[in-house]
């Protein structure tokens, strides 16, 4: 095992940081094999600790070292999870997917967080999520209202975007806690979530609550930013993020509700930029991102419906059962159709269109080949929502940029391909105004 370890680091002629050399350790086809349990020897562990500091290029010497230490840990922590699966395999149990959403994180998914943070501060970060992205940008995403706000020829609000990118880490986190303060009780019955900070007793619900009020705390700093429309509407929105948690207890429809409340920035954001809201455009926008929710959140969803029986836990998932893909091909359809009804509202151009086409064949990849009985393929397609969100927002920012008109007496001018040059040189505009205003000169009376 070391010498093939020593072998593999030397081949790519690389110093690999501490997540490549997991990602090495961790597709070693011998690994479980030959180190089933990597606590009972330590003998062999040091020696396999001073051979890889060798092979990365560190001196023997300097072992101590913060960095030499973090490589350690996370590859004794990834020999730790190879060895359980192992064993897992080894019974015939079912071994869980690894990646973000309602799985149960791998040791290396969070490793920047035990390399880069603090000991003190790491379960605060796993409390936000901060190790699993995919809900910052499922939150994130319906704030394209931004950009679709925008004035032709421009760029978004580059302010904007920053305040709303940074309010959807924030109100992400607060979610999760939240969700996390009030489901200690059934987390700690269910196998993927009885590590989670709270209900592992890492954390005391005090601390939990005052990470809350910490985070809600920067949350109104960026929300006192905004204009009086947008920080009366932003603030109504808590109402919808406390109360989520509970739905699950309640009702077997809290994906639509978690609609609700994740798509709450389609309605912030367009206010945000035009100080009120048109109910034309913002409110079709508005229930695509629902329904948008109510599929990828559906999907979500089966990779719990075992757990979620045995805990009384409700949801979508259960509620549609076997027909779960007609259920969330009506949403799909539903949701494509919004965002066609929203930028035909807004008056947005061609370029849109093509990429809300794209978008709807991604959405329609996702319901068609997704296997839910399958954990591992329902994680990865939720997880590829992201991209969804992607096409639509750069159709918005396509749209803007390539389809501007110049009026400049009364002459309507498509702008191309180099439509960045002019809306960002001056000079270039300059010269543009002048080669026009001189053939209107010229142009003989008629």
């Amino acid at each position: 095992m070391v010498m093939w370890f020593s072998l593999s680091v030397r081949r790519l002629r690389l110093r690999p940081s501490p997540i490549s050399v997991i990602s090495i350790l961790s597709a070693s086809p011998s690994s479980s094999s030959h180190i089933q349990n990597p606590s009972a020897d330590d003998d062999n562990f040091e020696h396999l600790r001073l051979t890889t500091l060798r092979t990365l290029g560190a001196p023997t010497r300097l072992f101590t070292t913060r960095r030499a230490l973090d490589v350690l840990s996370c590859y004794k922590l990834s020999l730790a999870s190879i060895s359980s699966s192992s064993g897992t395999a080894e019974s015939g149990g079912n071994q869980r997917p690894e990646g973000g959403g309602k799985t149960q994180p791998t040791k290396s998914s969070s490793c920047w967080i035990q390399t880069f943070l603090p000991e003190s501060v790491q379960p605060y970060a796993l409390l936000a999520r901060l190790d699993k992205p995919i809900g910052t940008w499922l939150l994130a995403w319906p704030c394209m209202s931004i950009t679709m706000a925008a004035p032709p020829g421009e760029l978004p609000d580059l302010k904007m975007l920053a305040l709303f990118g940074s309010g959807a880490v924030l109100l992400r986190g607060a979610g999760c806690t939240i969700n996390d303060l009030l489901d200690r009780d059934i987390d700690i019955k269910v196998e993927r979530t009885k590590s989670r900070p709270v209900a592992s007793g890492i954390l005391t619900p005090f601390q939990g609550l005052s990470f809350l009020g910490l985070q809600l705390l920067l949350g109104l700093g960026i929300l006192l930013q905004l204009n009086n429309y947008s920080r009366i509407l932003g603030a109504s929105s808590l109402l919808l993020v406390f109360s989520y948690p509970l739905m699950k207890r309640l009702t077997f429809w809290p994906q639509a509700y978690l609609g609700l409340t994740f798509n709450w920035g389609a309605l912030l954001g367009w206010a945000a930029i035009k100080g009120g809201l048109d109910v034309a455009i913002v409110l079709p926008l508005y229930c695509s991102g629902v329904c948008w929710t109510l599929v990828y959140d559906t999907i979500y969803a089966h990779q719990d419906k075992e757990d979620d029986l045995k805990v009384g836990v409700k949801s979508t998932a259960l509620r549609f059962g076997s027909s779960t893909k007609g259920w969330i091909s009506g949403f799909g359809a539903a949701c494509i159709t919004c965002l066609a009804v929203s930028g035909y509202n807004a008056e947005l151009a061609l370029p849109y269109y093509p990429f809300l086409v794209a978008a709807a064949t991604q959405l329609g990849w996702q319901i068609m080949t997704v296997d839910i009985s399958n954990r591992e393929d329902c994680n990865n397609k939720f997880v590829s929502n992201k991209w969804f969100g992607a096409l639509i927002n750069q159709g918005l920012g396509f749209e803007k940029l390539f389809c501007a008109e110049f009026e400049c007496f009364h002459t309507s001018i498509k702008i191309g391909p180099l439509s960045v040059l002019f809306l960002y040189t001056p000079y270039i505009q300059d010269v543009y105004r002048e080669k026009l205003f001189r053939a209107e000169s010229e142009r003989p009376d008629m």
